[in-house]
């Protein structure tokens, strides 16, 4: 099965009410649809990546670099052509981030040509550990209006859908505050539903200290991404030996090796190496297979699409992520056949690939 070409589609669509986060303001989704064209008429295709002003040089990348030196291999062959296109990160004069966001795209269509080929579900052709994962939100983004109420209200509200916890936003305030912000979520949620404050790397380690210990008391867990990341390794392993709150990173590593180094300075419990920013599915199953040797459990951040199934193919695979329409209205519009979540859990597609099915319409209504 041969490529024949390769075709990468930008997607852009706008909140409906700008999200704000402890290092971020979001005022879009935005995305690459990708597709491999294959000699025996299989169409590999996948969506991914949430960069915006990078669209178009990824977008350059998999037309003039990436697709070039895949044109004619064997779609069979995804390591192989992972690694053909690895060239493309080693330019020391620009941003590699974006060749290896590039890769994760054209690397996630692969897989799902291979699966289709097969007619298999992508988790089961990797072996197979579950055909379901627990299914997490993410919220508490900060409001200006009635902040604390309306996070125990979200909560409560996420519970009812039948999420099994929520990753909430902290990070902005100090931490007695952001610890205020948590116990709302608790009270709303009640017990049992699963908690995870994310600080996007907003505070230093006495700051992320202080809040894991008024944390503590409310059932958490994991603490994601708690410290600043110049020195995150070090910090992260300092604060998981002190408190007992587990500790989650690895979404802004970009390499299998800088989560080996995560790991190996026993810095984490969970893993969440994002595919989409790290080099596609191929890397992440890496990352995967070297966090069970560490004894660490694995998720995809974001791209549920494609982190339930990678999830799944796994033993330490704990959950998948799921925005809510209001933080990406893209993956809810452009999904024609978005799983059901039930008592906690994400039931996975059984199509073969991905098992996705794309509304066409709303695609060429992006895409315009």
């Amino acid at each position: 099965m041969r490529i024949e070409r390769i075709e990468a589609i930008p997607l852009r669509m706008p909140l409906p009410r700008p999200l704000k986060a402890a290092t971020a303001f979001i005022t879009h989704r935005c995305t690459v649809l990708t597709r491999v064209y294959t000699d025996q008429g299989i169409v590999g295709e996948c969506f991914g990546n949430n960069e915006d002003t990078g669209q178009a040089e990824i977008l350059r990348l998999i037309r003039d670099e990436l697709a070039p030196v895949l044109i004619g291999r064997d779609a069979f062959l995804v390591e192989a052509c992972w690694e053909a296109m690895q060239p493309a990160t080693r330019d020391i004069l620009r941003d590699r981030r974006m060749a290896i966001r590039a890769i994760a795209c054209v690397d996630a269509a692969l897989w799902d040509a291979v699966g289709k080929a097969l007619d298999v579900p992508l988790h089961r052709m990797w072996g197979g550990y579950a055909d379901d994962v627990a299914a997490y939100a993410m919220g508490g983004y900060y409001r200006a209006e009635d902040d604390l109420a309306g996070v125990a209200r979200e909560m409560e509200s996420l519970r009812e859908q039948s999420f099994a916890g929520c990753k909430l936003k902290v990070g902005a305030l100090s931490p007695q505050a952001d610890a205020e912000r948590v116990r709302a979520a608790r009270d709303g949620a009640g017990p049992g539903f699963k908690l995870m404050p994310d600080p996007n790397q907003g505070w230093n380690y006495e700051q992320a200290l202080t809040f894991a210990r008024l944390v503590e008391p409310l059932d958490i867990f994991w603490l994601e991404e708690p410290c600043h990341w110049a020195n995150d390794r070090q910090d992260l392993a300092r604060l998981r030996r002190t408190v007992p709150v587990p500790i989650c990173a690895g979404q802004s590593e970009i390499s299998v090796a800088g989560c080996r180094e995560l790991m190996a300075a026993g810095a984490i419990d969970i893993c969440n190496y994002d595919p989409s920013w790290g080099g596609g599915p191929t890397a992440w199953r890496k990352v995967a297979s070297l966090a069970q040797a560490y004894g660490v459990g694995v998720l995809s951040h974001l791209e549920p699409q494609v982190g339930a199934m990678l999830a799944a193919s796994v033993p330490n695979g704990v959950g998948v992520e799921v925005m809510q329409p209001n933080r990406d209205p893209l993956y809810h519009a452009l999904v024609a056949n978005r799983p059901a979540i039930a008592d906690g859990r994400l039931r996975l597609p059984d199509g073969p690939g991905w098992g996705l099915e794309l509304d066409r319409d709303v695609e060429k209504r992006l895409s315009a």
